[in-house]
């Protein structure tokens, strides 16, 4: 049997080092975190082309047009989606993909003995923020879910699902976690790595979803009082990568290239062949709305006149577009909307006025009831975010309109509020039954 030693030991591929070796020094370190972001850039719901899309058509912010897909898209604009969707699949297993990416960061920080505390920090804080990011998304999109926090596959092939309260309870404490660790300063100047007032973002939203308002406030306030921030005040500068109204973005694969989001929306001199902005989208601008003007293109073919999102406008020789993840006005729209839910709504109208006054359209005034400026709040975030991670289906779910605002659609019952978990993965892992329910 030591004869055959040499035989049956398999070498790593030349392209890859082992997982000790990567937190032996900071810039292995940083190159593992890196793919990480990658992963997020090119294949997750964080992606250009991926929950915008996705969930764009699955509320009413797009229409779909094409005859021939065969990816899940036309069941999803419909509601007739099903465990066995590629759609849902992918948006499933490429968020649990970079879950475990994030996962093997934090093990071989946790064990690095020579890089320095201040790094190993830093490092952690921001893989632990991704990964909460990753399982925030997929708790309100899918409910109870997975919480893996090992890469051990004997732990994960058979984990179990955690219910929705106890996921929000654990993200509260990753992301305090991750808060004690990062830095509000920048790594880069061009905002391509988060911060602690990204960390301070994502749990103002958990905190916004148990009702705790006024820490979310105090957490919202904070951001919006930090130097690192301004208004962006020029329409035409929003999704301009160097301003200082974003939080975080993401930077295209190769120098040059557009964004996802500069090439999915894009359709001219033809009807649609993919998507389209829903005409009820379209009805939701005040007609002198700058964002209609520059955010949104009209199409006219055969008589027909349709509209494209036209946010991101650099689909070649680009070099002034990023993929935007978090930006300021959401901050503002987010703290208008704790303040309505504390009857503040003399001072929430300030944050919800800003985006308002910026497009050139009339801003609000008392008297306004809750209701109303719940409402209104909820019109502004279509008209400001369409188009964009998914903003629609989240806010809607968050102030609990989603069944009566989407119910319009063809096929729409109250259970679509959750997304059913893959069959495929339930085959693997009978622990992750029940299926939601309604599939």
């Amino acid at each position: 049997m030591s004869s055959c030693e040499k035989l049956i030991e398999v070498e790593l591929p030349s392209n890859q080092i082992a997982s000790d070796q990567v937190f032996v020094d900071v810039q292995t370190a940083d190159a593992a975190l890196a793919g990480l972001y990658s992963g997020l850039r090119d294949n997750s719901p964080f992606a250009g082309d991926q929950s915008g899309r996705l969930l764009g058509l699955y509320t009413d912010d797009l229409d779909f047009y094409s005859t021939t897909a065969t990816n899940g898209l036309p069941e999803i604009s419909q509601n007739l989606q099903n465990d066995s969707n590629a759609s849902i699949y992918t948006d499933w297993s490429t968020s649990y993909k970079q879950i475990y990416v994030a996962n093997a960061i934090l093990e071989g920080i946790e064990k690095s003995k020579s890089i320095s505390q201040a790094d190993r920090n830093r490092i952690k804080g921001e893989a632990l923020m991704v990964r909460s990011m990753l399982l925030l998304y997929l708790q309100q999109v899918y409910g109870d879910i997975p919480y893996p926090t090992t890469t051990d596959y004997q732990v994960n092939q058979s984990i179990s699902k955690t219910d929705k309260a106890q996921v929000l309870i654990q993200l509260i404490e990753d992301l305090k976690e991750s808060i004690s660790l990062l830095q509000d300063n920048y790594r880069n100047t061009e905002r391509i790595f988060p911060n602690r007032k990204m960390a301070e973002l994502l749990l103002a939203k958990v905190y916004l979803l148990e009702g705790r308002w006024v820490e979310a406030e105090l957490l919202l306030k904070g951001i919006i009082q930090s130097p690192l921030y301004q208004f962006q005040n020029d329409i035409t500068k929003v999704f301009n990568k160097s301003g200082s109204h974003i939080l975080w973005q993401l930077k295209p694969k190769n120098s040059g290239d557009g964004t996802k989001e500069s090439g999915i929306y894009y359709f001219n001199n033809s009807a649609p062949s993919m998507t389209a902005l829903s005409t009820g989208l379209v009805n939701a601008f005040y007609p002198a709305d700058l964002r209609k003007q520059y955010w949104m293109a009209p199409v006219t073919f055969n008589g027909t006149t349709w509209y494209r999102a036209e946010k991101y406008k650099n689909r070649t020789a680009n070099t002034t577009e990023y993929s935007i993840i978090a930006r300021l006005e959401e901050v503002y729209l987010l703290l208008a909307e704790t303040l309505v839910q504390q009857n503040k709504i003399d001072e929430a109208l300030f944050y919800l006025n800003k985006t308002r006054q910026r497009a050139a359209i009339p801003s609000l005034a008392l008297p306004l009831s809750k209701e109303e400026a719940l409402s209104e709040i909820i019109l502004e975030n279509r008209r400001e975010f369409f188009t964009e991670m998914g903003h629609r289906f989240f806010d809607l779910k968050r102030v609990g309109k989603l069944d009566t605002s989407i119910q319009g659609k063809p096929n729409w019952k109250s259970f679509h509020k959750l997304w059913p978990i893959p069959q495929q993965d339930i085959l693997l892992n009978p622990n992750l039954k029940p299926q939601n329910e309604g599939y």
